[in-house]
């Protein structure tokens, strides 16, 4: 163990090591505590392709922009850090799910329904939301 300790020291320093173990738990713990938080308070159907989305629709157009650029900076965070839980402790699909929902960009929608369809995804979100009473996301069907 020594050994491979000292090989990896020569690329990558100790306080770095130390460094990514703490965000390595930081982030683990963070995302068994936000990704349910966040999947269980969205409505049924905002994965359905059918059901429009506006967000801050009724407000002043200033406090409009300014929300957007807030939403879509937090999004890229969890797009940023659910890559990065691909790699380390977490829950990196999930985590990288809710950002892109968080994002706007041309064929978002599309992009979540394709992630959001997969089997194995829908099965574990569904099974999350069952848990706290909520009802189970409604996918579009294909077309």
């Amino acid at each position: 163990m020594d050994r491979l300790l000292a090989i990896v020291e020569q690329y990558v320093s100790a306080d770095t090591l130390v460094l990514l173990t703490v965000f390595s738990i930081v982030f683990f713990v963070g995302s068994l505590i936000a990704i349910p938080f966040i999947l269980v308070r969205l409505p049924a159907d905002y994965f359905d392709t059918r059901v429009p989305r506006t967000w801050m629709k009724d407000h002043h157009p200033f406090l409009r922009m300014l929300g957007l650029v807030a939403k879509n900076a937090i999004g890229a965070i969890f797009c940023f850090v659910g890559f990065l839980m691909l790699f380390l402790p977490g829950q990196g699909i999930l985590t990288m799910l809710i950002g892109i929902s968080m994002l706007d960009f041309p064929g978002k929608r599309k992009l979540e329904a394709f992630l959001i369809g997969r089997p194995t995804v829908l099965h574990s979100i569904n099974a999350m939301r069952e848990k706290f009473g909520k009802p189970p996301l409604v996918i579009a069907p294909d077309p």
